[in-house]
Parts: structure tokens; C-alpha cells; sequence
């Protein structure tokens, strides 16, 4: 019996029925928590490393104390807004509360169940994490763990003595004002508070301090007009010092250009929910039944200043003029492009760089190098600058005087593009060696911090900020955070317009590079480098033109003034991560991910192989397309999987998604099979791939590498396949 009696107690006590309440009331405002479990637990965007944003946070370029502690404070700060955004929702459900000294405290301290458990899950994955992962020990992983938990605590303990002093000053001003509170007179009968107040929740107990138990107090004589105004003004001071909150983060964003204002990513994202929560919070308080009305005429009305330009938050390509007459984007203008006399004058100028670097080899027939890097965010960047320093060995020095052209997606771009600056900036004695490993650790560093502090400081809640490049102004968003700390990490190299490389592309001093971009309107590729480039645009004289020349295209914008930076960002703006790129054009176009046409840069050296057969066969001896690569080729052996109800509702839009880099593949394997047939002279394709063991696991697709993933990147260098590449370079040069 007393078993029985002490379950019955527990089922009626406040914290499990208001654990009960929020199932039951909003169950939309639980995601927010489903998503943060799920992150840290790795059961949510795991292959992107979204876990390790939560459970190896980054500050200042460390994973510390600081960076766990700045993550613990902006999870305090999304427990008070879970705290005061469901007390407003459901206070008319347990207004005995109004009965005692500290309302809203007393309501916190019985609200604890789900960050209690949250506390306990991250604790748990932050030591398992760390210790498989970024490879702590367990004296810095206890570090780590105390500096989430005060970080969490000095929050709380601010805001409980913001509240605490609210509380007393509330009870007494409306005491004072409501002196007929205990009045239940037959006239004020109407007014009075039932015993049975909800049919949602039934509460008999209730903690009342950390190990103190109180019973519930009748409330039927208390005037309802009192019990409100307490309410309402608790509802008030949490409404306030979300404002607070709010107002903080548009200070912050003024100073997110000092790296002591960059925020670990996760402290961004949880500081971002509770915003959301907050918000929705204050829409309930203030407008009530009218929230979702309201929300609805403010996206129309957004939506219709947007379409003016009165408001514009869209990317901008940073060098472009934006303030001249736009180009028109229609096949009349993109055809002009390609004439017969501009494919000639484009062609006899690329003819005449080719005779630069071959007169550069020391052979009479070299062979033809080209470099293929694949996307893949941090990993591939890596990965890549890793192989081009083995292959300049290999090559004694000269795999950037050997290489004609490197062509790419994404994360290997900003490799590629990296060392390629490292080498001019050897050649100009700026550096005394560009395979120094340090360089290698330079564009592995974290860049996801600072794009999801600015998309939560300056994207969302304040895009006013503004800077100045090539006399224009553009919006301080997360595309701009991107550039600015990849600069930092790449110590100003890549900070250049893209005419900035014409020089040394003209007289071999370093190879082409093509930078792609996949455009959204029509699915056309955008092709920006520092020589034009119009030969490329179409497959043959009676094609299609399926490419864009877009220096040519936005001559009249200042095209060849692109930042070489921007262009990198272009070639890798992953979705939603780094926002589209909206062009000067009329219609308005918008680029994203090169991965999306082409991940591996293979296309467009096969149809620059194409257009220049006849002098490369005339010219060397073979050509050698060297793919550095983040996955297997073709990867058959991974198919996609449906072992759950919502993979399998989801498998027609995953399927293809997950399946776009093998199609990629089989029609690249294809295709160059079909142009070896072509050729008098051999073409090989030798292939080097990131290729993680299965007990290893995979380095996740993501701007943000740990301690571990670095390693493991740096030992797959030496995997069977690509031991076997570097042997067959070697050969090549001997």
C-alpha cells in the first residue's frame, strides 16, 4: 500500500505533470529539444559532424574550458526561455502557484525533468566523444564538463536573481493594489477561482526548494482578477528579459569582427532556439489567438518589401558592381558570348599559354598533368592540400610547373587554390616553403563557428552591417564571416581579385584554375577564371550553351574584379550553411555548390581535353588527369538504406540525393572512356581517394575537422590505391 501511495503521490506531483502538460499542450515547441538530443547524440545530421559543433565546441581555436563554458551559457539561456515561454503558455493551468512567495522560481525549480536529462545524455556523449574522437584524456575532459556545467549554472543564477527581486517587487505592488484579493463576497462570486481550475493537469504536490515538498493550496479565495495580474505581470518581466537577450546578440553582432566575439557554433545554434522559443513566447503573450494570423501578414508583407528591393538580406558577389545596369540573362546574351569569332580569339589565346607551359617543361613532349579535386567541405581541403604536397615531392618541387589546369568542387578547391598561392608566394619569397605541414593545419581549422554566429547575430536577428571591397558595400552576412576567417587562416593569400591571377596563369607560372558554380535558374555551370574561357561554353558549334563565361558575362560589372575568395565560396556554397550568390543579372540568377553539376572536377578538363585535341597530340606525350578525391569511385558498395518507417516514406528525394555523386561517376567513366577512343596519344586517370577503414569511420562532411579526423586523413595518404598512384607519378618522372 505505501508502494502504491508513494507512485499515486509521484503521478499528482508537479514536475511529472507538467512533464505530462507539455506532451499533451504545444508539442511543437518540443523540437527544438528533439533536435538538440539528436544532435548531441548523433542521430542528427551525423554525417555532416553536427555532434561535434555540440561536443568539442570551438573557441578561439581550442577546444576548452572557455569554448565548453560559452556553450553551457547559451544553454542556461535556452532553459530560461523554455522556462518563461512555457510559463506564459501554461500558467492558467496551476495558478495555486500565485500563492507563493517566488511564482516563476518555484515553476523552474519544477520544470527541471528535461534539461536534468539532457544534462546527463551530453555529459555522457561529451566523455565518449571526446575520448574516440578528438582523443582527450580524462583530466581535460572533466574540464570540459565543469566548464558546460558553470557556464549553464551562471546563466541560471543571474536570471533567478533578476527574478528573484521581480517576484517580491511583483507580489507586493499588486498585493497593495488588489487589497480585496481574499474578497468572495456574493457580488465578486463570478470573480473567484475554482477549486478544479484545469482538466490538464492535477497537482497535489509540488517542490517548494531543493529538498523541500509542499502541498497544493486551495486557490477559491482568491479573487481571479488578483491571481491574473500576477500572472500577467510574471509574464511581463520574462517577456523583458528576453529583450534583454534579444538586444545583447544585436550588440554582439557590431563586434563579431574581433575573434573574442565568435561563439562556438553550438552556442550560436542553442542561442538561435531560444530566440525562437522566446519569440513564439511573446507572439502567444500579446497577440494570442491572432499569433498565427499575424505571422502569416508579416511574411506577406516581407515578402512584398523583398519584391520592391526595398528590403534585400540575399549574398552578394563580393567585386561585382551591383549599382550599374544589370546583365540580361537570356540565351540572346549568353549565346552573343560564344560566336564563332570569339571562340577563335578565346582559343588562340589559350593556344599561346599552352605554348608558354610546355616551353616551360624541358621536353619536347611533356606530359600533360591536370588536376581534378573533388568537394567535401574540410576533409576534402585537407585531404587534398595532403596529396599535392606527396606529388610535389614526388615531382621534385614542380607539380605546380608540371600541372596545366585545376578544376574542382568545393572543400578541394580551397585546398587546391591554397597551395597554388603558397607556391606563387614561394616563388615571390614571401614563404621559405609551401609544403610546410603548418599549411596543411591552416585550411583544416574550423570555419562553421563563425558562420553560424553570424547567421544568428547578423543574418537573423541584425543584417545592417555593411563593408566595402573594390569601392562597393555589401551586407556582413555568414558568407562574409566565411571569407573573413578563411582569409585569416590563409594568411591573406587568396585575398585577390581573380585578375590578380592572369599574369601568372599567361606565363605558366602556376596553373589555371577554373572555379564552378551551379546555377539555380536553369541549372547551367558558371565558369569563373582570370583568361577567357568562352571555348567551354558549348559541347559543339550546334550545342546548347550549358556553361558561362563569367568574366565575358559581367564584363560590364567588373566580373574579373571577383574576389578569388568569393569565388572559392561560390564553388562551395553548401545548402543553407553558405547562403546562394545572387548575381547583377535581370532576371535575378543565384549560384550555389559546384558539386551540384560537377563534384569532382572531371567535366570541364574532359571538354577542355576536347577543345584543344589537336594541340595537345601535336604537343605531349599523354595526358594524366590526377583526381584527388573524398570518396571511393563510384562507391557502389555503399547503397543507400531504408531500415525505418521515415527513411522509407523519405527514399525517392534521399535516394537521389544520396546517389548524385555515383551518377556523377558512371557518366564521367563513360564519357572519358569515349574520349580515350578519340585520341592518338594515352589519356590515364589515376585516382587518389580519402578512403577511411570501416572501423575508422568516415570524416564528416562538414567545415569543421576534430583532432582525430585530422589524423585519420593524414594516414588514409598512404592507402593501398593511392600507394599505388604515387608509384605510377614516380615512374612518370624518371
Amino acid at each position: 500500500m505505501q508502494y502504491k501511495l508513494w507512485l499515486k503521490n509521484l503521478w499528482n506531483s508537479f514536475p511529472i505533470q507538467l512533464l505530462i502538460l507539455h506532451f499533451k499542450k504545444h508539442q511543437l515547441i518540443l523540437i527544438y529539444w528533439v533536435v538538440l538530443f539528436a544532435a548531441i547524440t548523433g542521430r542528427f545530421m551525423n554525417m555532416f559532424g553536427a555532434n561535434s559543433l555540440f561536443l568539442a565546441p570551438e573557441y578561439l581555436g581550442a577546444v576548452s574550458f572557455f569554448s565548453t563554458f560559452l556553450v553551457g551559457v547559451a544553454f542556461g539561456v535556452f532553459i530560461m526561455s523554455w522556462n518563461i515561454t512555457t510559463f506564459i503558455l501554461f500558467s492558467r493551468h496551476f495558478k495555486f502557484l500565485a500563492t507563493a512567495e517566488k511564482p516563476f522560481l518555484i515553476y523552474c525549480l519544477n520544470n527541471f525533468l528535461i534539461p536534468l536529462v539532457f544534462i546527463v545524455v551530453y555529459s555522457y556523449h561529451l566523455f565518449v566523444y571526446g575520448m574516440s574522437k578528438e582523443l582527450f584524456g580524462w583530466e581535460k575532459l572533466i574540464v570540459l564538463l565543469i566548464g558546460f556545467i558553470i557556464g549553464t549554472a551562471t546563466l541560471i543564477s543571474i536570471s533567478f536573481l533578476y527574478f528573484f527581486r521581480a517576484d517580491k517587487s511583483i507580489t507586493k505592488r499588486v498585493f497593495n493594489k488588489y487589497s480585496h484579493a481574499f474578497d468572495v463576497s456574493d457580488k465578486n462570486i463570478n470573480e473567484v477561482v475554482a477549486t478544479s481550475e484545469s482538466n490538464l493537469i492535477k497537482v497535489k504536490t509540488y517542490l517548494s526548494g531543493i529538498r523541500k515538498t509542499s502541498i497544493v493550496r486551495e486557490v477559491k479565495h482568491y479573487n481571479k482578477i488578483f491571481l491574473e495580474k500576477i500572472f500577467s505581470t510574471h509574464h511581463l518581466a520574462g517577456i523583458f528579459l528576453i529583450l534583454i537577450a534579444f538586444f545583447t546578440i544585436i550588440t554582439l553582432s557590431f563586434f563579431l569582427d574581433y575573434k573574442y566575439f565568435e561563439l562556438p557554433a553550438a552556442a550560436s545554434i542553442i542561442t538561435f532556439f531560444a530566440l525562437l522559443l522566446a519569440l513564439f513566447g511573446a507572439l502567444a503573450y500579446f497577440l494570442q489567438n491572432w499569433s498565427l494570423p499575424f505571422t502569416i501578414g508579416l511574411i506577406f508583407i516581407l515578402n512584398i518589401l523583398f519584391q520592391h528591393r526595398i528590403i534585400d538580406p540575399t549574398n552578394k558577389a563580393y567585386g561585382l558592381n551591383y549599382n550599374t545596369t544589370k546583365a540580361v540573362y537570356d540565351a540572346t546574351s549568353i549565346n552573343a558570348l560564344c560566336t564563332p569569332q570569339q571562340l577563335q580569339t578565346d582559343s588562340l589565346q589559350m593556344i599561346q599559354i599552352l605554348n608558354n607551359w610546355k616551353a616551360k617543361q624541358g621536353s619536347e613532349k611533356p606530359i600533360f598533368y591536370m588536376l581534378n579535386v573533388s568537394g567535401g567541405g574540410s576533409r576534402s581541403a585537407t585531404f587534398t592540400m595532403h596529396i599535392m604536397r606527396q606529388l610535389d615531392s614526388l615531382l621534385q618541387n614542380k607539380l605546380m610547373q608540371k600541372a596545366f589546369l585545376i578544376t574542382g568542387a568545393s572543400g578541394g578547391m580551397l585546398g587546391a587554390a591554397y597551395y597554388r598561392a603558397l607556391h606563387t608566394a614561394q616563388q615571390n619569397g614571401t614563404i621559405k616553403s609551401k609544403n610546410d605541414l603548418q599549411y596543411v593545419d591552416d585550411i583544416g581549422n574550423d570555419l562553421l563557428n563563425p558562420i553560424f554566429t553570424s547567421l544568428v547575430a547578423r543574418d537573423i536577428i541584425s543584417p545592417i552591417h555593411k563593408f566595402e571591397w573594390q569601392n562597393q558595400f555589401y551586407i556582413k552576412d555568414r558568407g562574409y564571416a566565411f571569407e573573413q576567417k578563411l582569409n585569416q587562416y590563409t594568411h591573406g593569400l587568396l585575398q585577390k581579385p581573380i585578375s590578380a591571377l592572369k599574369q601568372d596563369e599567361q606565363q605558366a607560372n602556376a596553373p589555371l584554375m577554373f572555379f564552378s558554380a551551379a546555377i539555380l535558374r536553369d541549372g547551367r555551370k558558371l565558369i569563373t577564371s582570370a583568361q577567357p574561357v568562352s571555348f567551354l561554353m558549348k559541347t559543339s558549334n550546334d550545342a546548347t550553351a550549358d556553361v558561362i563565361d563569367f568574366g565575358a558575362f559581367f564584363k560590364n560589372q567588373n566580373g574579373y574584379q571577383l574576389n578569388q575568395l568569393t569565388a572559392l565560396r561560390m564553388n562551395a556554397s553548401f545548402p543553407y550553411v553558405l547562403p546562394t550568390v545572387a548575381l547583377p543579372t535581370q532576371p535575378t540568377i543565384d549560384v550555389m555548390d559546384a558539386g551540384v553539376r560537377d563534384n569532382f572536377g572531371q567535366d570541364m578538363a574532359t571538354r577542355f581535353i576536347l577543345k584543344f585535341k589537336d594541340w595537345l597530340q601535336q604537343n605531349v606525350s599523354q595526358v594524366v588527369l590526377v583526381g584527388i578525391r573524398d570518396r571511393p569511385e563510384g562507391n557502389w558498395d555503399m547503397p543507400f538504406e531504408a531500415n525505418d518507417m521515415s527513411s522509407i516514406l523519405t527514399k525517392p528525394v534521399t535516394q537521389m540525393q544520396y546517389n548524385l555523386f555515383k551518377v556523377q561517376d558512371y557518366n564521367q567513366i563513360e564519357h572519358l572512356n569515349t574520349i580515350k577512343k578519340l585520341f592518338q596519344i594515352p589519356i590515364q586517370k589515376i585516382s587518389f581517394c580519402y578512403v577511411p577503414s570501416k572501423r575508422d569511420g568516415g570524416a564528416a562532411l562538414s567545415f569543421h575537422l576534430t583532432q582525430r579526423e585530422k589524423k585519420l586523413i593524414a594516414k588514409s595518404l598512404w592507402n593501398e590505391q593511392n600507394a599505388v598512384g604515387f608509384k605510377t607519378i614516380q615512374q612518370f618522372n624518371n
